[in-house]
């Protein structure tokens, strides 16, 4: 007689341990106390990321729990159970959000995340019938590493006033992450942002930083704070960007994960974006931040060796149980504004050369004049909108920097691939030059 609490996975060896060099493949489990004890490990490790996304914008934090793992248990649906991934806040959101909260409040910005989900959607409808080649020939890595540098770059300027008013509690929170990053090994060290944060938070509270009315107004118990979603056509463009990073990071999450457990997870790309963007659009629906596969679990699961989606579902439920403590969303709330400054300069930092890592990871030769001017044009135009005071209003269009540098980006190179086609100029990289005479293109 079967178990009915296998879900329709089969148990791993004993169920209480990993034998060496095997894995525990996404349609096993072990003992659900082991598989409990993963789990937990998942929500530590996406903790810090994701309750950092709502902090950073002012939205609900205890609502944004809720909905990431709400939305987890909906990809793991989707996905027929095949993918391990946990549907963490994406920090993609941050600028668009920000942007749009400045004009429409949290209404205009919930309506911009379902807006960016409803888009991610489609194109997973698109992928799951056609692959994902188009994509690669729509953003090569030239293209997809500009996207992501110049994000990180428009954010830069969101810490200036941390640095400028609080510069021992921006400064301490700095140090605090970057040295617990390479101070501790395995699960601590990766979550270096959260220590980071409490390590900064202690000191703001040293300095009489911290504001705990809302801690002492909020209940142990309660429902998570909701909020209705508005449309406006001029916030559109500000999350045309984000589509951009979520395809870039499913399509990378699902790659890497069928190489870790030695499986062939390609045909699962279109699910993977089609779950990510329904998790986005209700999340969006009442207040949750917009949601993406997150990099931070996968370590977890290098590390156990346990690719079992069973510890993701135990994950999600964690989340949603969380979402029902408003006492813990208000203690994020408190966390003063050099602290958040503190772990910003780090983190929009790496998200700035995670774009260059693209462009290293994949060989991309600036000597190509195609490269070059592509990313340099797209570059300087998000950083000159950023460096001004408002936005870019072309008609019923406020145009943010993010938005205009991709849009850039995306035309010149695609207009300069175009025209040196079809009149035969189309330089070649460094890798293909003609070796037997330098400097000579083949």
């Amino acid at each position: 007689m079967s178990n009915p609490l296998n879900f329709g996975w089969s148990l791993h060896g004993n169920g209480r341990t990993v034998e060496k060099d095997a894995v525990v493949a996404p349609g096993e489990r072990l003992a659900w106390p082991q598989t409990i004890g993963i789990g937990a490990q998942h929500v530590m490790a996406m903790m810090g990321s994701t309750i950092l996304v709502p902090a950073l914008t002012k939205f609900p934090v205890s609502t944004t729990l809720l909905f990431t793992g709400i939305g987890t248990l909906l990809f793991l649906i989707i996905t027929a159970n095949r993918i391990p991934s946990y549907l963490g806040s994406s920090f993609a959101f941050i600028a668009p959000v920000t942007g749009a909260m400045s004009t429409h409040g949290i209404g205009g910005a919930l309506g911009g995340i379902i807006i960016a989900g409803a888009a991610l959607f489609v194109v997973g409808l698109i992928v799951q019938k056609t692959g994902t080649g188009w994509i690669h020939a729509l953003m090569p890595p030239a293209v997809m590493g500009t996207i992501v540098a110049l994000i990180g770059l428009n954010l830069a300027t969101t810490t200036f006033e941390a640095m400028k008013f609080f510069p021992l509690t921006t400064f301490s929170t700095m140090l605090a992450v970057v040295i617990c990053s390479v101070l501790f090994k395995g699960l601590l060290g990766r979550l270096s942002i959260l220590l980071g944060l409490v390590v900064g938070y202690v000191i703001a509270l040293l300095q009489g930083q911290v504001n705990f009315e809302a801690v002492d107004k909020a209940a142990w118990i309660g429902l998570p704070q909701l909020h209705a979603p508005e449309f406006h056509i001029d916030t559109f463009l500000l999350f045309l960007p984000v589509i951009f990073v979520l395809i870039a990071e499913n399509v990378g999450h699902v790659k890497t994960v069928g190489l870790m457990t030695g499986q062939n997870l390609d045909k699962m790309n279109g699910r993977a974006l089609m779950a990510d963007g329904v998790a986005t659009m209700v999340a969006g629906s009442a207040g949750g931040s917009g949601t993406t596969t997150y990099a931070e679990n996968i370590g977890v699961m290098a590390s156990s060796r346990v690719y079992s989606t069973a510890a993701y579902w135990v994950a999600g439920i964690v989340a949603i149980l969380l979402a029902f403590f408003p006492k813990i969303g208000a203690v994020v709330g408190s966390i003063p504004q050099g602290v958040l400054g503190g772990a910003g300069i780090v983190l929009y930092g790496m998200i700035g050369i995670m774009g260059a890592r693209i462009w290293i990871t994949n060989k991309v030769d600036f000597s190509n004049t195609i490269n070059l001017m592509s990313a340099g044009t797209g570059l300087i135009a998000a950083l000159a909108v950023n460096s001004a005071t408002k936005d870019l209003q072309w008609g019923p269009f406020s145009v943010g920097g993010i938005a205009l540098g991709t849009i850039v980006t995306l035309v010149v190179y695609h207009l300069m691939r175009g025209i040196a086609k079809w009149r035969d100029t189309e330089p070649q990289d460094a890798t293909e030059l003609d070796v037997a005479t330098p400097g000579k293109l083949v």
